[in-house]
Formats: structure tokens, C-alpha cells, sequence
């Protein structure tokens, strides 16, 4: 058998690629002129209007004397300032991922007493993967990537279900508060799998524990040890909070609103979101951040010499460093300009983790880089906006910190994320809308059919 992949694309389907290619090229000067919205944005970048949420608000302007001017930016969910919602929480030095999911799920803010009901509700479904599912389907033929693995966990999910179907309100909130509490274990499981069939790593498999929240479960549940500081924990609590949720408008959010619209089971409407989330341009950036830093330390011979790492950063936008795609990664945001919440969170407590890892020099690179790439981002390209830093320039490193494994990145993300999805989900079911489904401009042309032995 050849290993090589690329062997698997013969001339033959290389041909057919062409005319394939040829037949789905549209001349971008053409949604200009009949005034479509590529990609559902306009020229400025910002999202056409496509429906209406209460889950959550992404604020990154605000009106001057009748004028819409940049302003900072602003993470709200249900009416609270995600800075508000973090301060508070870790002022008291508690974790706020369960607290937030309540929060996201219900509209409201829980006491105490249904804070630790619902928190015990988590922690019971959390212990509800079926029996020998482990064994007999995430053991099973372990896919390299885990984003499909998860994919896949959660499809087979539905062959578990006996109310699989049941789209009603208090079903749907029963799978969908089932998905969260699992889906650390489906993606940490499914790691360890790969990494014990391929990479000959041991296999060890830890229960999670009820009494620990879903923060501290993940690094229990992923390291050999167990072993986790108090401030790894918080950390990686705040990380997930501040990746739950992002507006209704990001792709894998809306993919959830469009695909829950035909009425379909919660199994396959999350499993189309993982798909969303794992594209690089949606979740996977972050991957990127790290490997670019990775290359500018190996590149770069004194990290605190701003001409040097100046000069680096001006050759990743001339395509001449790193993967030479033109692009500093972790800077610039669709919507934000001014500077992005979740990374303003971030960076203290970033630094007081750095500290605790010995990685004080490593924090400096990054503020260095903090302050330069946006004024050479100015100075070598024409842009419509101011650009800052976004989450993704500083959750890489956390988690590279962390010692989390690359492969699982992504999947910490939708761990999150996965609180989002739910909450739009049962939106978009409570609305009870119509069946997404927006118009295309046809560019075809009517044609006479032509016999075969004509053509």
C-alpha cells in the first residue's frame, strides 16, 4: 500500500479538479455589482443583519454626535460586561465556568443554592457516559485529529438516546446539558487514544471527580498525575469562560441557528458546529499564534531588541517569515479595533502564570509584540480601521504554559464554546422561526441541450 497521501489524487481527479475549479470561480467585481454582501458582510467588514439574540452583545463602536467612531471593545452576555463577570468571580477566587453557563443557559445570574444544584447537575450527567462507550468507539480507530474525533463521539452520541428526535424545549436542554458536561472527556479520551494506538504514549484513563469543577477535571483528567497549581486551574476556568460565547454572529453560532432551523436533533446540529470551529480561520488560530512565536524565538537573537523583532514582524507582512502567508496572527479582529476584552482579561493573568512557569522572558516577547505589531501593521498596509491584539494571541500561550498538548486547542475551545451553541440553540427553538434559507444571485445562463454524440 503507498503511504503517500498525495498518491490518492491521480491525474484523473486532478483534471476533473480543474474543470470543477473553473465551473465555481465567480469574478469578485460581480458582488460589488449587483450589491451582494460576500461573505454576509458589508465593505467595512461588519455582519449583515441575519436575526436576533439576547445570549450575547459584541460592541467595538459607539455613536458621536450622529456618528458611528471606533471604540473599544466590549464582550456582554445576558446584559453583563464579561470584565464584570470575570472580576467577579476570581476577586472571590472561584470558578466561573459553571457559574456563566448558567447564566448563558437561563438569562440570569444563579444564588448560591442554584449555583451548587446546577453544578451537581453537571458533575452527575459528567458521569453519565455510557458503558464501555470509551472502548468500543473512541478506542476505535482514533482519528489524528481531535475535532473529528469529538465529531464523531458526539454523532454516536445519538444512537444512545432513546429521545434522540425529541426537539422539545426540556429534552433538548437535558442532551444539551448532557454534550457540556461530556465533552471534556470525549476530546481528553479521544487525545489519549491516538496518542496510545500511534505515538506507542501510555494509556491512562481518569474517572473525573464530582467535587471539582469542570477547569480543574480537564488537567485532572489529562495529566498522568493529576497534579494542577490553584492558579493553572483559574486560569484555564477564565479561558473557557471568556471562549463561551461571541455573539450570534460568529460561523460556527450561526451554523448552530441555521442548521437548528430545519428541525433537526441536537446531536447533529453540534456535530455541524464542531465542523464550523474547526476551520483555522474560525478556532484554530490560535494554533497559529504559537507556531509563529515558536519560529520568531528561534529567528529573533535578542527577544527585547524592538529593531529586531520589529524587523521580523515587517517580514511576516511581506511574506517572508514563518509560513509566509502575510499575516501577523493574534493581531487584528473582524469586529474589534480599539483592543479585544477577552485579551485585555487575559494579559495579567497571563503574566502572573509566567511567573509562576519561569517563563518571565517569553511574557516580555509577547508585550513587545503587543505594542509593536499594530503601529507596523499601520505603517505597511492601508487600513480601514485601527488593529489591537485578540484572544487568540495570549490563549496559546496559556495553554502552551499549561503543557496542553497542540491537538487539543481547538477542542478546549469547544469545550467552552459548546455552552454558546446550546444557548442558541434552544433560542432559535424557543422562537420558533422559519427555515434559514438565504437567496443566491444566479450568474447561470439558460442553455439547449446537446445531444452526446453532438458535443
Amino acid at each position: 500500500m503507498d503511504h503517500n497521501v498525495y498518491s490518492m489524487i491521480t491525474p484523473q481527479i486532478q483534471e476533473l479538479a480543474e474543470l470543477s475549479k473553473e465551473a465555481g470561480s465567480i469574478d469578485p467585481a460581480l458582488y460589488a455589482k449587483y450589491d451582494v454582501k460576500r461573505g454576509l458582510r458589508d465593505v467595512n467588514g461588519k455582519g449583515v443583519l441575519t436575526g436576533l439574540t439576547r445570549i450575547s452583545d459584541v460592541r467595538a463602536v459607539k455613536v458621536v454626535d450622529g456618528d458611528t467612531v471606533p471604540d473599544y471593545g466590549h464582550l456582554i452576555y445576558r446584559g453583563y460586561s464579561i470584565e464584570d463577570l470575570v472580576n467577579g468571580f476570581a476577586a472571590e477566587k472561584r470558578f466561573g465556568y459553571e457559574e456563566v453557563t448558567y447564566l448563558l443557559l437561563f438569562g440570569r445570574l444563579p444564588d448560591h443554592k442554584q449555583l451548587e444544584e446546577f453544578s451537581r447537575l453537571l458533575a452527575n450527567y459528567r458521569s453519565s457516559l455510557p458503558t464501555h462507550f470509551v472502548r468500543d468507539i473512541i478506542m476505535k480507530a482514533p482519528s489524528r485529529d481531535m475535532m473529528n474525533t469529538l465529531a464523531r463521539s458526539v454523532l454516536t452520541l445519538y444512537a444512545y438516546d432513546d429521545l434522540a428526535d425529541d426537539t422539545s424545549i426540556p429534552n433538548v436542554l437535558r442532551q444539551s446539558l448532557e454534550l457540556i458536561s461530556l465533552f471534556p472527556l470525549l476530546a481528553i479520551y479521544g487525545y489519549q487514544a491516538y496518542n496510545y494506538y500511534h505515538n506507542g504514549d501510555s494509556l491512562y484513563v481518569h474517572s473525573p471527580k464530582p467535587e471539582l469543577s469542570t477547569a480543574e477535571n480537564i488537567l485532572h483528567i489529562l495529566r498522568p498525575d493529576s497534579k494542577y497549581t490553584p492558579l493553572e486551574a483559574r486560569l484555564l476556568d477564565i479561558a473557557l469562560v471568556i471562549h463561551m460565547e461571541h455573539g450570534g454572529g460568529n460561523n460556527s453560532s450561526f451554523t448552530t441557528h441555521v442548521v437548528s432551523s430545519t428541525m433537526t436533533d441536537t446531536y447533529s446540529v453540534i456535530a455541524a458546529a464542531i465542523g464550523s470551529l474547526k476551520g483555522p480561520r474560525h478556532g484554530g488560530a490560535n494554533i497559529k499564534v504559537v507556531k509563529m512565536f515558536d519560529d520568531m524565538m528561534q529567528n529573533v537573537s535578542d527577544w527585547t531588541d524592538e529593531e529586531e523583532v520589529g524587523d521580523y514582524l515587517r517580514r511576516l507582512l511581506h511574506k517572508q517569515a514563518f509560513d509566509k502567508a502575510g499575516l501577523i496572527y493574534g493581531v487584528g479582529h473582524a469586529i474589534y479595533s480599539k483592543s479585544d476584552p477577552r485579551a485585555e482579561i487575559f494579559r495579567s493573568f497571563v503574566q502572573k502564570l509566567s511567573v509562576e512557569k519561569g517563563l518571565e522572558k517569553e511574557f516580555a516577547l509577547y508585550s513587545l509584540v503587543e505594542r509593536l505589531a499594530p503601529k507596523i501593521i499601520a505603517e505597511e498596509r492601508q487600513m480601514f480601521k485601527g488593529v489591537s491584539i485578540n484572544v487568540d494571541f495570549y490563549s496559546g500561550f496559556v495553554y502552551k504554559m499549561l503543557k496542553l498538548p497542540i491537538e487539543l486547542y481547538t477542542p478546549i475551545f469547544a469545550i467552552a464554546r459548546i455552552v454558546g451553541w446550546s444557548a442558541h440553540r434552544l433560542e432559535e427553538l424557543s422562537t420558533n422561526g422559519k427555515i434559514m434559507r438565504p437567496a443566491y444571485m444566479t450568474l447561470c445562463t439558460d442553455q439547449e441541450y446537446i445531444p452526446i454524440e453532438q458535443r
